[in-house]
This record gives structure tokens, sequence and C-alpha cells, in this order.
């Protein structure tokens, strides 16, 4: 016979919730438990460990009926790393400086061009939808890492956590459609690899982009700083033009 589970009582539920700690420990486990799922499957594209990860904690939340407020305020210190993160993605800059300087040119031409098309065809997309200020303002900043989309929605009128799950959202959908993306176009070059994860998809192409190769996953990592950097710039600059 097959033992049946036990639920935990109620009142455990209550005394967890109210430790920091548990969310913590959670989050450390899905993404632990999604990523072992992931290598189990050859790092396989669809198989996206931070997709994985965020299914287990929201299973998590609604099995023990935690709102999304008490969760962040155990797992904020993860939220706070964000930061210390992207400024770490000084190190593949440093270690690849010969090659960046070498194809400088080439990577500020496409880092131009991929950041204006990220805020401008969601933007116009989402006006010719029909979509709220709000929405639209949450959108914008899609393609940026967390930290800085975050403070930019909520700079220009759009909601921080509605972004950061479309920010989320992009780069899962990039990170599965990367590897298939680059061999219909037959685009072989690491480099350019890297650089498109970054710039379309932050961390979660550029994390994808190491699986692949280690200097796809410089350059992503670098694309994904730099595009950070430029769209805080000139976001604020296209506002009027944006109708936000």
């Amino acid at each position: 016979m097959i033992p049946k589970l036990i639920a935990p009582h109620p009142e455990v539920w209550v005394y967890l919730s109210t430790s920091p700690l548990s969310w913590l420990t959670l989050t450390l486990v899905a993404y632990l438990v999604a990523d072992r799922i992931s290598i189990a499957c050859n790092r396989h594209p669809a198989v996206n460990l931070v997709a994985l990860a965020t299914l287990f904690i929201i299973l998590a939340l609604k099995a023990t009926g935690t709102n999304y407020e008490t969760y962040f305020a155990g797992a904020q210190f993860i939220h706070f790393l964000l930061g210390p993160a992207t400024v770490a993605l000084a190190v593949p800059l440093y270690r690849n400086f010969e090659r960046v300087r070498a194809t400088a040119v080439p990577i500020a031409v496409s880092l131009c061009v991929g950041s204006l098309v990220a805020i401008v065809s969601v933007v116009a997309t989402a006006w010719m939808l029909g979509a709220s200020h709000e929405i639209v303002a949450s959108l914008a900043p899609k393609s940026v890492t967390s930290p800085i989309a975050m403070g930019l929605a909520e700079q220009l009128g759009g909601a921080p956590f509605l972004t950061a799950a479309l920010v989320i959202a992009t780069g899962v959908y990039g990170a599965m459609i990367l590897s298939p993306l680059m061999r219909l176009l037959r685009i072989k070059d690491p480099a350019a690899i890297g650089m498109a994860a970054g710039l379309a998809s932050h961390g979660v192409g550029a994390a994808r982009a190491f699986h692949i190769d280690s200097t796809a996953g410089a350059f992503a990592g670098i694309a994904m700083g730099l595009n950070g950097a430029l769209t805080s710039v000139i976001l604020p600059m296209l506002r009027p033009w944006l109708g936000l």
C-alpha cells in the first residue's frame, strides 16, 4: 500500500508564514528543484528553470493561502541581491574587454537599435490594442532587468509589480526561443547570440546564453547591463513621443 501523505495542521502554516526564512527557503528550494529538472532535460529551451521555479512558488502560495505581500516580505533579500548581481555584470565585461573593444561599433549600433525597437514596438502595440496608460507604462521597460524596469515603470506611472511579472515573462519567452531562432536565422557567432539574448531577454536570456557558450553568456551580460543603462536614459526622453 502507498502511504497517505499527511497534510500539516493549519496552525503549522500559520507559524511558518510568520517566519521570513520560510519564504526565503522556499524560493531557494524551488530554484534548486527546477534546476535539477532542467539538467535532467539536458537544458532544453522549453524547460526553463525560472518558469518552473515560479510555478512551484505560486502553487505553494496557493496551497498555503499566502498572499504575495507576505511572501515578498520574507523573500525580499533575494530581491535586494538583484542590484549587486546587476553590478557584477562588470566581471564578464572586464574578462572580454579586448574583444568588446574590437567590436565596439557593432555593439553600439545593435544596442541602440535593440533598445529602441524593444520600447517602441511594445508601446505602439499596446496603444493600438487599447491598453490603459498604466499597462503601457508597465510594458515599456519590459526588456531590461527587474530593478531598473520597476524603477522606470514607477517613474512613468506604471505598476512596478506588474512590470516585474512582464520582465520575467519576456525573459522566459526569449530564453525559450533563443536557440531555435538563432538556428533558423543561421547565426552561429556566440557574441551575436549573446548580444541578442541580453538585449531582448535581460538576465534570464543571459543565463540561457551561458548554457550555450561562455562567450555568448559574457556578451549577454554586457548587453543586459548596457541596455539597462541606455534604456534608463532614453525612455524618459522618449516619454512625450510615446504618449506616456
